[in-house]
């Protein structure tokens, strides 16, 4: 497949200043020096694409680096013709199942109706397979999706160096690598909330070892797309930190149980890569406080406002100086409306 037409494209319509601009005004907001109701960032104008781009399947680019590549640039052709405030950005988009296919899950993709990532099935043997997993240690890293997540950084460090303005602005964002305990949950099952009960200290075992897991991947990651200053981008936004962590699993644990089982795991990432972000889905109000307290975390990204007691967000936010990325601008206009000072820490697309 020759991509450099597509390369010559995105090259041309690139304006520096804008670009430049645009991160500026996106380290002001994280920095909490916005001065406004709400951060909507935009490009001064749209640029239009100079050639028809094709829309690549999920699993098309699986087992395709050129087809990843032209996958993950065509976001970034979609936002520059859209004239968005999204920070140019690329990632190897293999899924959520990333860091639990190096211990030998097995792999599910989704049929291709469904244009989806792929997921996995927990490990099969239950409490036995985790202790033996426990046992082995941090596993080859190249196994799974490990090859080839570090392979497609190569491809888009590679590629993008031959052009001056997409190796500037173009980022290449970690890979989904979750969190500790989504991790956790996806190699155990969801037999794993009764074993937080039954089982606590193999719990204990495997959250410890996934750090170790997640750690390992990482600093290898680095070696082939190193951090760049103080900030860092995902999903088109920016944050300071270098990580995004996912906490899916949260929702369903008590206060109590987050204290215990995510807030330790997560700080101990938190410090070993310079603070980051960290995403949930669902309700997270009753166990925020915690997670905002802990040393690093300089922002939250949240999916769902609508299961959530948000004045109990705010409070545990921007209330104390931590921005929310992406929040739906539905909730983000009700509260404006309600008379809720968002501190100029709010950012809503």
């Amino acid at each position: 497949m020759d991509l450099r037409p597509y390369l010559e494209d995105l090259e041309r319509r690139i304006d520096p200043a804008a670009e430049d601009a645009l991160l500026q005004e996106w380290r002001t907001f994280c920095g909490g020096q916005f001065q406004g109701d709400l951060f909507s960032p935009r490009r001064p104008a749209p640029s239009a694409p100079g050639l028809a781009w094709p829309a690549v399947r999920v699993n098309e680019a699986l087992d395709d680096y050129d087809r990843m590549l032209l996958q993950q640039l065509a976001g970034c052709s979609g936002t520059l013709k859209s004239g968005g405030g999204a920070v140019l950005n690329v990632r190897c988009n293999y899924g959520s199942s990333i860091l639990p296919s190096l211990f030998g899950v097995k792999l599910f993709v989704m049929d291709d109706v469904y244009n989806t990532l792929p997921t996995s099935e927990p490990i099969e043997g239950g409490t036995d397979s985790i202790r033996a997993l426990v046992d082995r240690g941090i596993p080859d890293l190249a196994v799974g999706y490990g090859a080839q997540v570090m392979e497609m950084g190569r491809r888009f460090r590679d590629t993008l160096a031959d052009y001056p303005k997409l190796s500037r602005y173009v980022k290449v964002y970690h890979p989904d690598m979750q969190g500790p305990m989504d991790v956790c949950e996806v190699l155990w099952g969801s037999g794993i909330f009764v074993e937080l009960f039954d089982n606590a200290p193999l719990v204990h075992q495997l959250l410890d070892l996934v750090c170790e897991t997640y750690v390992a991947f990482r600093r290898q990651w680095l070696e082939i797309v190193p951090t760049e200053g103080d900030y860092d981008t995902h999903w088109g936004m920016v944050h300071r930190g270098h990580i995004m962590l996912r906490d899916d699993s949260a929702m369903n644990l008590s206060p109590a149980m987050f204290g215990e089982f995510i807030a330790p795991y997560n700080q101990r990432l938190l410090a070993a890569f310079g603070g980051g972000a960290d995403h949930f889905c669902g309700r997270g109000d009753h166990y925020l406080e915690q997670l905002t307290a802990l040393d690093g975390l300089h922002a939250i990204n949240m999916s769902q406002p609508e299961y959530n007691d948000m004045e109990t967000i705010y409070r545990h936010t921007v209330d104390k100086g931590i921005p929310i990325i992406g929040l739906n601008r539905t909730e983000a206009e009700r509260a404006l409306a309600a008379g809720r000072d968002l501190r100029g820490l709010v950012h809503s697309a």
